[in-house]
């Protein structure tokens, strides 16, 4: 009998604990699972039988690692800062590991102590980053393969509300970390290629600068830049593609709406507010309108918008911005922290609302002097508020991953990304029977976009 340790048991792992107790029945594994709550644990096992509820402290090395030692595979959904070390413990003890998140600069130090261990530690293997790479590779090396050339590529993802629940204002909700959404591309400027120029987007213009997409019986999506494309070229293969750009989606007047945030400054978590421990979101919003001695807040804040942007107000209002009875409690405030504490309020999702996961790849290249623009686009719907789409297209892919490790499919040593044919062909074949696949459309295109 081959063993499975899982560390955490969130709500990103709902969908891949479902996933890997239904294959231990057929392959014989013992499925340990342990989380910092461990009712939690016995809630998502649910009395399987190959399942093992645990309750040892995933981050202290002492209890870590005996469970580790006895184990075949790991897999870590604790908070990424905490892999480095799973990844270290993994190593010395000779067990084989698989995170969904980003690589860093200390878990790629680590890829010849992995070799030499003989182990194999699968990072970015979820969905953005894990999908994205998949679905990406598998066209990239299509278009290689027949011998076309890649001029431009461009990669969209984002967490949204399914259409039959999307009934506010913002058309959206919070599907994931809300803090993470708070201060999306704060800290430092977009970069990316495009015809061979490279641009930055500063923060403070960050959501002014979009994309318009759309997908057929979805609708129209607009993305903004993530921060970092750059390094994508040389994960691809691409590094003299003279056009890579990444970005995420949100649905059309949010990003300027957002923008408004930013240019207030109420998403900077970089400082404490004065005086502000409990207040109204009236006076949160007023401590970033100039002073007036007769002007209403109301008035101020039209007066910021401008006229061209006053069709945003209802917006801001329906969050209920300028509320004068609503307490806001929180100690040492930031900005970003007060302005989450009300967006918690209005963006929850509410009984039977369902997420939903839209990726969209837009690909231009030339083939035998001819120009083709090609576009894949996959949409997933969540089936509900444990299994979301958030979670199915993150555990999914760690789970089939996980199947594969365990089977002897996936014998590649070292620190990995999924990005090799024989890695990323099985996991996707697999995911289209859970409804995660891609539509590809293509045309001929006369000149390429810039």
């Amino acid at each position: 009998m081959k063993t499975l340790l899982i560390l955490g048991a969130g709500l990103s792992s709902s969908s891949l604990i479902r996933y890997v107790l239904k294959q231990a029945e057929q392959f014989n594994w013992s499925v340990r699972i342990t989380d910092q709550n461990i009712e939690t644990v016995q809630a998502k096992i649910n009395g399987h039988p190959n399942g093992v509820p645990l309750n040892f402290n995933a981050l202290d090395a002492a209890q870590r690692r005996p469970e580790i030692e006895q184990a075949d595979l790991v897999i870590s959904m604790l908070p990424a800062r905490f892999h480095i070390d799973v990844a270290k413990d993994c190593i010395d003890l000779k067990t084989n590991l698989i995170t969904p998140s980003y690589i860093s600069k200390e878990m790629k130090a680590l890829d010849d102590a992995a070799k030499n261990a003989g182990i194999t530690i699968m990072n970015e293997i979820g969905v953005d980053p894990g999908i994205d790479h998949m679905s990406a590779m598998k066209i990239i090396d299509e278009i290689k393969e027949k011998g076309g050339h890649l001029e431009s590529f461009k990669s969209f993802c984002g967490g949204l509300i399914a259409p039959e629940s999307d009934n506010n204002p913002w058309n959206y909700k919070f599907t994931w970390n809300p803090r993470n959404v708070v201060l999306a591309g704060a800290g430092g400027a977009a970069c990316f290629i495009r015809n061979n120029r490279y641009k930055y987007i500063p923060y403070s213009r960050l959501f002014a600068r979009l994309d318009h997409l759309s997908v057929e019986g979805y609708g129209d999506f607009t993305g903004y830049p993530n921060r970092d494309s750059l390094s994508y070229r040389s994960i691809y293969g691409l590094d003299n593609i003279p056009t890579i750009y990444r970005g995420t989606l949100r649905r059309p007047e949010f990003c300027e709406a957002w923008s408004v945030f930013v240019e207030l400054g109420m998403t900077d978590d970089t400082y404490s507010m004065v005086d502000m421990e409990v207040c109204s979101p009236r006076m949160f919003l007023n401590a970033f309108l100039p002073y007036h001695p007769v002007k209403s807040v109301e008035q101020k804040f039209k007066e910021f918008l401008r006229e061209d942007r006053l069709y945003l107000y209802s917006k801001f209002e329906w969050l209920g911005l300028f509320d004068e009875e609503l307490s806001l409690k929180s100690e040492t405030p930031t900005p970003a922290q007060l302005l989450q504490i009300i967006l918690e309020r209005k963006w929850v999702l509410e009984k039977g609302d369902k997420d939903m996961l839209v990726m969209i790849h837009e690909f231009e290249y030339k083939l035998e002097d001819q120009l083709y623009k090609l576009t894949s686009s996959m949409v997933n719907i969540g089936e509900d508020q444990v299994y979301t789409s958030m979670a199915n297209t993150v555990g999914l892919p760690v789970g089939i991953c996980s199947k594969l490790i365990l089977n002897g499919q996936i014998t590649d040593k070292g620190v990995l990304l999924p990005v090799k044919k024989s890695i990323y062909e099985p996991i996707l074949n697999e995911l289209e029977t859970y409804d995660i696949r891609f539509i590809e459309e293509q045309e001929q295109i006369n000149e390429l976009a810039i």
